[in-house]
């Protein structure tokens, strides 16, 4: 089993006003973690617990205030999140195209997949419209459709699978499971305990600063209740 990513130790603070009485707050500390080809994992935990700052310094986004994380040579990372990445002024069809471009595609595959994610995310017209008119429910249909053309062997998941109407999360879900393989690994955070059951095989809580619990994830949701 080869590791694609490994937290030691990591923990993540915040300055806040000056006023307060530390000047930082605390997110998480002491995050051991490795992720390994094949794994499901979903991140579970209230509302500020830090699971999309986790996520985000998987993605090498955020940089740990404290610890070590290391990324298996070669190893990539997407992070499909709500509003991250798309430029507002551009249409669907041209963000597609750029996020192509972004995740390492030919000019040629980028454009050969454009057909595909219109009719996936079915945003009829409005795929030629500026992102910046969307709903959130659509830029999530946006941007699950184009994280699907993406080959990273790291795939962070913040909350997408969550919006939308149940024909369309069962559509996601259906083919979220279709791209999983051996080779890849899969971080999930969703408030929907359903999708973290289905798609995971194991799971995290976040509490108190920390990983509270590691677990199957029917264990792991009985103690977050």
């Amino acid at each position: 089993m080869t590791a694609l990513l490994t937290l030691e130790n990591v923990g993540m603070r915040f300055s806040v006003r000056a006023d307060h009485e530390a000047g930082q707050h605390t997110v998480f500390e002491g995050i051991n973690l490795t992720l390994n080809e094949g794994d499901r994992l979903g991140i579970v935990g209230r509302n500020g617990a830090g699971k999309s700052t986790l996520l985000r310094i998987m993605a090498k986004i955020y940089a740990p205030a404290t610890g070590a994380v290391t990324w298996a040579p070669g190893v990539t990372v997407s992070l499909l999140s709500l509003g991250l990445g798309f430029k507002g002024d551009l249409s669907g069809r041209d963000n597609a195209y750029l996020a192509g471009l972004l995740q390492g595609l030919s000019k040629r595959d980028a454009k050969q997949n454009i057909a595909g994610i219109q009719e996936f995310c079915e945003l009829g017209n409005y795929f030629d419209e500026p992102v910046k008119t969307y709903s959130s429910g659509m830029r999530a249909r946006l941007g699950f459709a184009t994280a699907l053309q993406n080959k990273a062997q790291v795939l962070l998941i913040d909350e997408v699978l969550s919006v939308g109407d149940g024909a369309f999360r069962k559509k996601a879900r259906a083919a979220l499971s279709g791209q999983l393989s051996a080779e890849r690994a899969v971080v999930l955070v969703s408030h929907v305990n359903t999708q973290i059951e289905q798609l995971c095989d194991a799971a995290i809580l976040l509490s108190d600063n920390r990983i509270s619990s590691v677990g199957a994830p029917e264990d792991v949701l009985a103690i977050a209740q």
